[in-house]
């Protein structure tokens, strides 16, 4: 439910359209310097400030001060900035700053307000600037969550964050939305979540995600939302789950197993292709003999007695040998004289 108009809304409407203030109130007796114009109010987060351009000198060179005073549009009365702990009662600078150091300080968050500004030089005076109306849970434009960490789980993704700024819990609080996508995928939005843990569930392992963040502030006497601006993109890898990282170690193990076994089948195919050749590339090389190498050691060594050096001495051995020869005449009459057990041949040694 919105809450009814605030009153003022022509002014607000100037300020929409031509970003200036309302026209200046009939200056006094004193009144001889321009008013300030253009102003703009920032309302980023728990920052307020505004901001306004110097009205047109002649050649008036005295130094020219501001003073900036706010009020209630419930009430008629305006009151100066160091009545809420702001000085900007005579300010060089274009500007004043509203921002509190505290929620106990600055401008009231739930409450219309209005400001007015005007150019001081010494005892002259400029007429006032009116500001429109502006209520803070309204017009406030709320950025992104702050600080974002993001750890990456079993088929999940665990996002953690602070809020944009400080609000008191009894006016308003904040509402999360995390928008995320597969890479390359459609975009999904989980929330609303008032928690600054948020668990994205049922993720694909072994997937790269892109997330980003955003709070919308909720008044809560009104029910009404400000979405605010997305976190940057940031992407992150899910890791497996144990389903997933079984099948993993089941894959790897097969995998090294027929890898192993195709290299022992290839080994065992190439040793019987090639048996030949295998003999011959693990045939041991001949060696030297051991009376060569002293040789090759040492070469002033004579090489025969080298080669005698270990060898022992052995007896000549005889063989005796005999010849059995028979006369030519003898040779016919030899079956018959084999018969005869007192004749036989004749053994001669031969030396």
């Amino acid at each position: 439910m919105r809450p009814p108009p605030p009153p003022l809304s022509l002014l607000s409407l100037l300020l929409l359209l031509g970003g200036r203030g309302a026209p200046a109130l009939p200056a006094d007796s004193r009144s001889q310097l321009p008013a300030p114009r253009n102003p703009k109010i920032r309302l980023y987060n728990n920052e307020q400030v505004l901001r306004w351009e110097p009205g047109s000198l002649s050649n008036d060179t005295r130094p020219v001060v501001y003073q900036v005073q706010f009020t209630f549009l419930s009430g008629s009365r305006w009151y100066d900035t160091d009545d809420i702990g702001v000085n900007c009662m005579n300010v060089t600078k274009t500007e004043c700053n509203f921002t509190p150091s505290s929620l106990s300080e600055g401008l009231p968050l739930f409450f219309n307000v209005s400001l007015r500004v005007r150019a001081k030089a010494q005892d002259l005076v400029s007429p006032w600037l009116t500001v429109p109306w502006f209520l803070y849970y309204w017009n406030v434009t709320v950025g992104p969550p702050e600080n974002v960490w993001v750890t990456p789980g079993e088929g999940s993704l665990i996002v953690r964050f602070s809020s944009p700024f400080d609000i008191p819990a009894s006016k308003a609080t904040f509402q999360y939305y995390v928008h995320y996508w597969e890479k390359a995928g459609i975009q999904k939005v989980e929330g609303p979540f008032r928690s600054n843990s948020i668990v994205l569930n049922g993720l694909k392992p072994l997937r790269e995600y892109c997330l980003q963040v955003r709070a919308h502030l909720i008044w809560t006497h009104y029910n009404i939302s400000r979405p605010g601006h997305l976190s940057n993109v940031s992407c992150y890898e899910t890791t497996m789950d144990a389903t997933t990282r079984l099948q993993q170690v089941i894959v790897i193990a097969v995998g090294i197993f027929l890898l192993l076994s195709a290299l022992a089948g290839a080994c065992f195919f190439l040793v019987l292709r090639y048996k030949g050749l295998v003999k011959y590339w693990f045939h041991s090389p001949p060696s030297i003999p051991s009376q060569i190498e002293e040789y090759l050691k040492d070469p002033s060594q004579p090489i025969l007695e080298a080669l005698d050096k270990d060898t022992s001495p052995t007896d000549d051995a005889w063989d005796s040998v005999s010849v059995i020869s028979f006369a030519e005449k003898d040779r016919e009459a030899a079956p018959q004289s084999t018969l005869n057990p007192n004749s036989g041949p004749v053994c001669q040694p031969v030396g």
